[in-house]
């Protein structure tokens, strides 16, 4: 294994601080290590546990997130085992072009959830091409072509063609059980990235439609009467106006404060650089990364609230302060970084990375899947493998002064 040093530039970290994010470092690799598969990277540690909750299963999101840290972990072996889960995802595409939600090697099915998972098509496009462009001599792109253009036509067919989003139901991405619907921000700032990625046209519109749609407060109204009308209500009833909103729909939104949709709307070249500070500054003074990096939502949805769903308090989730609702999600928390990093907020960003750490440590280094938004209690799976994959992508964030996502760190 290869070892990464700490940036010897930050000079604010302090020692111990510095000792606990190489720990981490290790053990994210170790982590991932333990979690590969001859299939790829298992979303969870294997367990009674997480075989009876599907933990053990090859997931979109979580595969794509975690191949793009194992090609950034500096580790031989986990860069050579980064395509794999992509290639299983690949493997079970549904004749339709849509990547499963998840792929169960050992019951041998994939899931493609209630409503449609729209993200993860989304997640193995924009990996595939990392991918791609770290390893060309793969040939990633070119073997997979034929999926790569069934993956781009399905999502097409649910853009809208005025907007130029993509358009989904409730519950239909990463937060599979909150109430987000018709264009919802992170689903957005992943299709705009796509869409570069792959030179899909209309690349513009989508920026400017996101922007206008989303963020109505500053951006000028757009000149199609229907995207003037659904701006209309947010600009006339939105509490917070310095951050993206998670979705819009006809006649209401959602201002709870989406932290990993807007974090990605910085990172995939949606915010410009006012943009990137209001949100950036926005959340700092929400505290969504104290203690830990980092709380998804600013304020949770409450039961009395109009968005409020039925299905929010399944396994007795998504009460408030929990799970999507405004639980504590480590490997957000890599994303925060990331974001702080291109920002050049470097040494913001180093302390946050020894937050994240100390996340990924608690109960013995449990890599846990969220804690509780307000106790800080750690709950839902343990040894998360996206957890590690995200510590490696920021750690690598940092030390180039750089996102992940931007194109010096694609050769």
């Amino acid at each position: 294994m290869t070892a990464c040093a700490v940036n010897p530039v930050n000079l604010t970290l302090a020692p111990a601080d510095a000792a606990l994010i190489e720990e981490c470092r290790r053990r994210s690799v170790a982590l991932l290590h333990e979690n590969q598969s001859p299939h790829g990277v298992l979303a969870a540690r294997a367990s009674p546990q997480s075989r009876e909750r599907g933990y053990t299963a090859i997931f979109g999101r979580d595969a794509a997130i975690c191949a793009i840290g194992m090609a950034l972990s500096g580790d031989a072996e986990l860069e050579r085992a980064a395509p794999l889960s992509l290639e299983t995802l690949a493997a079970h595409q549904a004749p339709n072009g849509q990547i499963p939600k998840f792929v169960d090697m050992e019951r041998r099915e994939a899931d493609f959830w209630y409503l449609g998972c729209i993200d993860a098509t989304l997640w193995w496009l924009l990996a595939l091409d990392f991918l791609d462009r770290r390893q060309p001599v793969l040939g990633l792109r070119a073997r997979h072509a034929p999926g790569i253009a069934r993956g781009l036509a399905w999502l097409g067919a649910q853009e809208h063609q005025r907007f130029f989003l993509l358009q989904q139901n409730e519950a239909s991405d990463w937060a599979d059980i909150m109430p987000r619907s018709g264009f919802v921000l992170y689903t957005n700032a992943l299709w705009y990235d796509v869409k570069r990625r792959y030179a899909q046209p209309l690349a513009a519109e989508t920026l400017a439609n996101f922007n206008q749609l989303f963020h109505p407060f500053s951006a000028n109204l757009a000149e199609y009467r229907r995207a003037r009308l659904l701006a209309g209500y947010a600009i006339e009833q939105a509490r917070y106006r310095d951050l993206y909103l998670s979705f819009v729909n006809f006649s209401f939104f959602g201002d709870e404060g989406d932290v990993f949709g807007n974090l990605l709307a910085v990172l995939l070249g949606l915010a410009d650089a006012a943009a990137t500070a209001r949100v950036l500054d926005a959340l700092r003074a929400r505290g969504v990364a104290d203690p830990f990096p980092v709380r998804v939502v600013c304020e949770p949805i409450l039961q009395a609230s109009s968005l409020w769903r039925p299905y929010m308090s399944r396994h007795e989730q998504n009460f408030a302060w929990q799970y999507h609702n405004g639980g504590i999600w480590p490997f957000v928390g890599g994303f925060w970084v990331c974001a702080l990093a291109a920002a050049g907020r470097v040494d913001q960003g180093w302390a946050a990375l020894a937050a994240v750490a100390r996340a990924n440590a608690l109960d013995q280094w449990r890599f846990t899947e969220w804690l509780h938004g307000q106790s800080h209690a750690a709950a839902g799976m343990q040894g998360q493998s996206w957890n590690a994959a995200a510590f490696l992508m920021a750690h690598r964030a940092l030390e180039s002064g750089a996102s992940p996502f931007s194109r010096p760190l694609l050769p």
